[in-house]
């Protein structure tokens, strides 16, 4: 820990990392292991803090598919309710005898109506009615228009398809220690001009007091041409390195991250992406090839 202690002072920090400073504010990583930032925001009501166009693309898909279905059988519910309210009488059509299978039908003329398919079975009378068929239609029009739009926006969106490992390595290379993690694409996408960054963050204290620093590590290769099979990253401890004379225990107990920035260029939507990983000191096993 003092080996450490004394090349602080020394060593070139990265100003520009976005994070801030203050360790009371750490919620134990910078960066979530599926590269979003770790980040609680205060102040903001809560659905002022949500930008619901990025959630709906960044979701899984299952969820995606849920939230559509769920929005879709809610509302056909309350217009089916509205229809039901008014008068099951204006729907011609209507057969159902009990109460339970006239709202049954409501339902799924209200379905058919958000739709815009209309099989002609049950229809509107009455001014009122009708209006709100119209309503409906109209809603309806709207709704899928933008599910479309999401569902397009959710396959067209460039994405970084790698996969990095689920722990660092600090082993033997080259006569000394190195710092080890691998990143790999898995779909039959053709990623070229791939650059990573690698930076260190680590409480330390400065002036009698802890703060964050950040520290870049330096890549024995920063970029490869062509990304098609494992990149095997590598980060060299020697006495250049913030890491150089770390010990079992100095990594043990002391709070520190690794934050992996990878972006490339993918040729079939001729844009960059970008893929964003961390590890902490936790994540790491010591001499594993």
């Amino acid at each position: 820990m003092a080996v450490f202690g004394r090349k602080t002072r020394k060593l070139t920090t990265d100003e520009h990392t976005g994070f801030g400073s203050d360790p009371e504010n750490y919620g134990g990583r910078f960066v979530s292991k599926d590269g979003s930032a770790n980040v609680v925001k205060t102040g903001i009501p809560l659905f002022d803090q949500i930008s619901w166009f990025h959630t709906l693309l960044q979701l899984p898909i299952w969820k995606f598919h849920l939230i559509i279905l769920t929005v879709f059988v809610i509302i056909n519910f309350l217009f089916a309710s509205i229809y039901y309210v008014i008068g099951i009488e204006h729907l011609n059509g209507i057969t159902a005898v009990s109460e339970l299978e006239k709202f049954g039908q409501a339902y799924f003329f209200s379905a058919q109506t958000f739709t815009t398919v209309g099989y002609g079975h049950i229809n509107p009378e009455g001014f009122l009615t009708s209006a709100i068929a119209s309503i409906e239609a109209l809603m309806g029009l709207l709704a899928f228009a933008l599910a479309t739009g999401l569902l397009y926006g959710r396959f067209s969106k460039p994405r970084a398809y790698l996969k990095f490992s689920h722990n660092a390595l600090v082993t033997p290379f080259q006569g000394g220690l190195a710092l080890m993690m691998r990143v790999a694409p898995f779909k039959n996408t053709t990623l070229t001009d791939a650059v990573a960054k690698i930076t260190l963050g680590l409480k330390v204290k400065e002036k009698e007091k802890w703060v964050n620093k950040f520290y870049p590590l330096e890549l024995e290769y920063d970029h490869v041409n062509v990304l098609t099979l494992s990149w095997t990253l590598v980060h060299i401890i020697d006495e250049n390195s913030p890491l150089y004379g770390f010990s079992e225990n100095d990594f043990k107990f002391k709070k520190g991250e690794v934050l992996v920035f990878l972006k490339a260029f993918d040729d079939m939507f001729s844009n960059n992406v970008v893929k964003r990983t961390s590890y902490t000191f936790d994540e790491r096993f010591n001499s594993q090839k």
